[in-house]
């Protein structure tokens, strides 16, 4: 080890690592990957595929990214054709390699090379291919960035699919929808991490496809740290390297000369991250793309690696640059028809030139007529034959691989198997017993490690440097301690997502869980979680979604903890104790896409989990209080049981209906649910007052119910009428207080109209009036208010 005088005394330089840099010059100069033969094949492919994508921006004007998906399609040509271990008639084999276009918006590129491929085997062995709900056909590409309500004729004769603007797994062969701020690169990794961890060694590599400009997010950053700290070598990402950006020709340092963006470089920011490196300084040579991807494939030193290609952007298409980043030639103009001019040369044809009354049909007609050329082109020309034999060899050489699950691999479906976990029984191992005290978190905690050794360990979990303090670590207390590690410590289902990296966090787990094989659970203070992890939820929804509805099954769930949440986390401060994070996500998806849970008492966590799994939701997300709780004797205090908080709303205590019934309590959250029930119900109690007590468990679980058993649960003349307490903001109680004048008395946090101090779990309660003595004198006026009275007698 150095000492601080051997430290002080040497040039600044990058610590050991464990990743290597390479530069294909010092490989290409001994031999040659490919024939001049081959590279003339690849060649005459690159120009239909730019033609392509001329093709589809001039055919949906204003729309796609042509420059990027032009400069990235020779190095994605030749993941394709030389690397990729796929079985094209099956795009849901567990075994084989994936190609993730976390550039989402190369959509349009993403498309044209799909639909060349499917076209090259169509016209060359046709029998490979799979049904044409699997396939991405020519005929597809009618309905690029085309909503599905789209009515044009051609569409809907062939039944084309309604290609996103940004992919997702609407389309074959497609794991996540990528696109958003830089979610594409951590949910790929999630996807790498998924694949390593149920096949071990012999995993599906996970080809990523991104720009310099998609690596500026932090989130981007912060996946970099995990993939290399998890040692997750299935990943190869393929860097376009292009400089250009929407708004700038020079998003990183040049030389001398600084980033508009950044001052890094791609080669300095892999190789930092301990990926290993290879930079192919003219990304347009198919030799050299070749020899850099053979490279990649044979490094065996158990870290991931990067491939930096230097492309220009919008090559040979007449506009380069950040020009042709998000804009195109207009529709049929000569710059359109001179960035066809080499396919026309190449193969002595013309493409079709618009003609006739200018109607959505008629341009739809023309559009077609355009692939119909590009078809023929295909079909004739035998050297493109190679290409479709390249896609049966990369099927063989997945069988030839004969990858397995490792020994002993994990297994969600247990989970979901008839009677293996159920909301009525709660287990013994969770030690819920009344009179006992603990903490809500430590309950999911435990709850989810009890699932991890039912499913033997599909449950990986992570939280921001909070493993502890969230009680996230106890879902791995069953198996290895530590950090996962892929080579040296791939029994741990705990990991280490760059420290205190929510954002990367949540891509990570929407893609470990859409692979299919676990369950992620994110964990963070709920203040900074729901809204960190909101995009990256909200893409796998989408993504989830669109698998489903096109293809069957069920969607994967990725649990996001909104750990210390709510006022109870006062000592923090403002900052910390945020009673806003509900707001953010309840409701805010289409059903059934996102669950939340809001228990009140650790007794209601086996239920509400156990509830929501069951419901297979894309994202679940608890919200749980930081301090410990008395474990509530419901029976003693004629309170309802715990197992109806699965219902979403249920009646924590019925009025007596033999008694002139005085008003309807609703209560949401933890916090303020606790202190109404242990203070302030025994007051009212002495009183001698007769109310209904509701709680809200769960908004979503409520909303699946049939419309009469939620009108059952909570009927409207209740709602209408009642108080409402919650410890999070006001909007979330809309949906329980209809009634004009009731939404005006709901007691909330902001009430008081501005954001609370810090302080005890109790004087933050008392500064938001949401403490025992308030609400008592509050929920008193209520009840003995003159509409409240007049209410009771009618």
């Amino acid at each position: 080890m150095e000492t601080n005088s051997e430290i002080k005394s040497r040039p600044f330089c990058f610590g050991p690592r464990r990743g290597k840099y390479y530069n294909v010059n010092d490989i290409i100069a001994k031999e040659k990957q490919l024939s001049d033969d081959e590279v003339k094949r690849f060649e005459k492919l690159d120009v239909i595929y730019r033609t392509l994508c001329a093709v589809l921006y001039n055919f949906v004007p204003t729309s796609g990214h042509p420059g990027g998906s032009i400069s990235s399609g020779r190095f994605v040509s030749s993941i394709i054709y030389n690397v990729l271990d796929l079985d094209i008639k099956d795009p849901f084999r567990d075994d084989s390699d994936m190609l993730v276009y976390a550039a989402g918006h190369k959509a349009l590129g993403l498309y044209a090379m799909w639909a060349l491929r499917n076209e090259v085997v169509r016209a060359f062995n046709s029998e490979a291919l799979p049904d044409e709900k699997f396939q991405m056909r020519l005929e597809d590409l009618l309905g690029f960035r085309r909503n599905p309500v789209n009515t044009l004729p051609l569409f809907a004769k062939f039944n084309a699919k309604a290609l996103d603007g940004h992919p997702t797994p609407a389309t074959p062969h497609v794991k996540i929808a990528t696109g958003a701020s830089g979610v594409g690169v951590s949910a790929s990794f999630g996807l790498a991490l998924g694949a390593i961890d149920h096949f071990g060694e012999n995993a599906p590599q996970v080809h990523v496809v991104e720009g310099e400009g998609g690596m500026t997010p932090g989130r981007v950053v912060e996946a970099f740290a995990a993939a290399s700290a998890m040692r997750l070598h299935n990943i190869k990402f393929h860097i376009d390297f292009n400089q250009a950006s929407i708004d700038s020709n020079r998003v990183c340092r040049e030389g001398d000369l600084k980033g508009d963006y950044v001052q890094w470089n791609p080669m300095e920011l892999c190789y930092l991250h301990d990926f290993n490196v290879i930079y192919v300084d003219d990304g347009k040579d198919f030799n050299k793309i070749a020899a850099a991807q053979l490279l990649a494939k044979n490094i065996d030193n158990k870290m991931p690696t990067a491939i930096i290609y230097r492309t220009v952007k919008g090559w040979k298409y007449g506009i380069e640059g950040r020009a042709s980043h998000g804009a195109g030639h207009k529709l049929n103009s000569e710059g359109y028809f001179l960035a066809c001019k080499e396919f026309e040369d190449t193969f002595a044809v013309k493409v079709p030139h618009f003609s006739g009354e200018n109607t959505q049909d008629n341009m739809e007609k023309c559009f077609y007529d355009t692939l119909l050329t590009i078809r023929g082109v295909i079909q004739n020309d035998k050297d493109l034959g190679y290409f479709a034999d390249a896609i049966i060899k990369s099927k063989a050489r997945l069988n030839v691989k004969k990858r397995t699950p490792k020994s002993n691999p994990t297994d969600i479906g247990a989970i979901y198997k008839d009677n293996a976990i159920s909301e009525k029984h709660i287990p013994e191992e969770l030690n819920v017993k009344p009179g006992e005290v603990t903490t809500l978190r430590g309950v999911l905690g435990a709850s989810l490690g009890y699932i991890n050794n039912l499913s033997k360990g599909a449950v990986l979990g992570v939280a921001a440097d909070l493993l502890g303090s969230t009680s996230v670590n106890l879902l791995g207390s069953a198996f290895h301690d530590g950090f996962y590690d892929s080579v040296d410590n791939p029994e741990s289902r705990i990991l280490s997502v760059g420290g205190i990296c929510e954002d990367a966090i949540g891509g990570m787990m929407a893609g470990l869980s859409a692979y299919g094989k676990h369950i992620g659970v994110s964990s963070s203070y709920g203040a900074f979680i729901s809204a960190m992890e909101h995009t990256a939820a909200r893409l796998h929804g989408i993504g989830e979604q669109n698998k489903v509805m096109h293809f069957g099954g069920n969607y994967n769930t990725w649990i996001l903890i909104n750990a210390h949440a709510g006022l109870k986390t006062g000592e923090d401060g403002p900052t910390h104790a945020d009673p806003q994070c509900l707001q953010l996500i309840q409701e805010n998806f289409p059903p059934g896409v996102m669950i939340t849970l809001t228990p009140w008492e650790p007794g209601e966590i086996w239920p509400l989990l156990v509830a929501g799994l069951k419901k297979r939701p894309a994202v679940l997300s608890p919200f749980v209080t930081r301090p410990n709780e008395l474990i509530i004797d419901r029976v003693k205090l004629n309170l309802a049981p715990a197992t109806e908080a699965a219902k979403g709303v249920y009646a924590l205590r019925k009025a007596d209906p033999k008694q002139h019934l005085d008003g309807s309590i609703i209560l949401q959250e933890s916090g303020v649910t606790i202190e109404f029930v242990t203070k302030v119900l025994p007051m009212l109690d002495k009183d001698g007052y007769n109310v209904n007590v509701y709680h809200v468990s769960s908004a979503e679980l409520y909303d699946a119910h049939p419309k009469e058993d939620r009108e059952a649960l909570l009927p409207y003349t209740v709602r209408r009428d009642a108080l409402g307490i919650t410890g999070f903001t006001l909007p979330t109680m809309y949906k329980w207080i209809t009634g004009f004048e009731s939404r005006f008395n709901i007691l909330h946090p902001f009430r008081i109209g501005h954001y609370l101090g810090s302080g005890t779990a109790e004087s933050v309660l008392h500064q938001a009036g949401l403490d025992a003595g308030t609400m008592y004198k509050e929920v008193k006026k209520y009840l003995e208010s003159p509409v409240r009275q007049k209410a009771s007698v009618n």
